[in-house]
């Protein structure tokens, strides 16, 4: 037998086979031998990878043949060609191997940029021609390029092992977020070969990744006691951190729960409010902890007085239910504290939406205009102006 060498380059074309199309393959050698040639260049391999493992593991017999071309890029795509005539392709592979086609033709019109015509015409004739070959869009093909760069960019961040699992379609993920699986190696690499093995989705690891995330900052947050408050206060507004819980989702953006601590309603009622003997006290809740906050008001011995009603553009419309589109802020007090204008004083009023539990500018200046005092805002999200601040602070701001 002729000797054969194996170059990497080549080698990285060549579609791996799974554990049992390996065993099958392997079986079927060691019943009928090598029946087609292994086809080499100058020596080098580059059709019969696998059958060339088997007969050098088995000692079998096995012949080949030479092919005339003129370079390696010419090489490259034979192979690349070879590889897209095989029919057992999934159209993972089928979608990256047009991709290297099109980059390899690409190539050879960068390294001959006068050989005829336009340059930038034929660059862009390159992606319409293999479409036609392939019976796919140009679109398409130019799509396949950018595939098969995050497949190889994978390859070299995470390993050949999560390039062939991207491939072969044992990890199921969206062409265009494949390089999220660097993302899941770099932050939190214990989920790799959970994903590999089929163990979790690449959705679920995403989602324990964003969790990790989020866990890793909340416990920073916990060694941080809340800030220390020095006396009473006048006007006090309260945005407690209800216990709810977000939907999570095994799809894109891949959410997880709240990324800011919640309390116990329990916890809530328990809370030392640090009101002035007259105090003027503003409770925000929603539809779903509205019945709960009267007694929380109760609990803090404060008397409810009327409710303010924030009417936002739009909102979430449970299943067979109206849209929510709208947030309440319960007034109540201690003492007889006194309101220092009331032109323009209303309940309801209409203020854009801000990011998630941010409340709006809108009612903090009101506050400011209708009370005078000492002001403090618990459990503020963000610096707002005229008011002190309180509570363990927030992952976003």
């Amino acid at each position: 037998m002729a000797e054969i060498f194996i170059d990497s380059e080549f080698a990285n074309y060549i579609r791996p086979l799974s554990d049992e199309e390996f065993e099958k393959l392997k079986e079927s050698i060691k019943l009928e031998g090598i029946r087609d040639p292994l086809v080499v260049w100058n020596g080098f391999l580059i059709d019969g990878y696998h059958r060339y493992k088997i007969a050098t593991e088995l000692e079998i017999e096995f012949k080949t043949i030479e092919i005339d071309l003129p370079d390696k890029e010419a090489v490259k795509e034979w192979i690349i060609k070879n590889q897209l005539g095989r029919r057992n392709l999934t159209s993972q592979e089928a979608s990256y191997y047009r991709g290297k086609l099109y980059e390899s033709r690409k190539q050879d019109t960068y390294s001959h940029p006068k050989s005829g015509g336009n340059f930038y015409h034929r660059l862009e004739k390159t992606a319409e021609q293999i479409g036609k070959e392939y019976g796919v869009s140009e679109k398409t093909i130019r799509n396949d390029a950018e595939f098969s760069k995050s497949v190889d960019k994978v390859a070299e961040k995470v390993g050949k092992e999560a390039k062939n699992a991207i491939l072969t379609g044992q990890i199921n993920i969206p062409k265009k977020d494949v390089e999220i699986i660097i993302e899941i190696k770099e932050e939190a690499p214990e989920f790799i070969e959970p994903v590999l093995n089929g163990e979790i989705t690449i959705s679920k690891a995403v989602q324990e990744t964003k969790r990790k995330k989020i866990i890793e900052k909340l416990n920073d947050i916990e060694t941080v006691e809340a800030k220390a408050v020095e006396g009473v206060f006048d006007v006090i507004v309260i945005d407690p951190p209800w216990p709810m819980k977000k939907i999570e989702l095994e799809v894109a953006p891949y959410e997880v729960e709240f990324d800011y601590p919640t309390m116990t309603i329990e916890e809530i009622k328990e809370l030392k409010i640090p009101c002035a003997d007259d105090c003027h006290v503003w409770l925000w809740t929603t539809q779903k902890y509205l019945p709960v906050a009267f007694q929380i008001l109760q609990a803090w011995n404060l008397k409810y007085v009327c409710t303010f009603v924030w009417h936002k553009p739009g909102g979430y419309q449970p299943l067979e239910l109206p849209q929510y589109n709208c947030e309440f802020a319960l007034y109540a007090k201690k003492g007889n504290p006194k309101f220092v204008d009331f032109k323009d004083f209303k309940l309801c009023f209409d203020a854009p939406r801000g990011s998630h539990s941010e409340k709006p500018d809108f009612f903090y200046n009101l506050v400011r205009r209708v009370t005078a005092g000492r002001r403090l805002d618990m459990f503020n999200r963000r610096k707002i102006e005229g008011f002190e601040t309180w509570g363990k602070e927030a992952v976003y701001e």
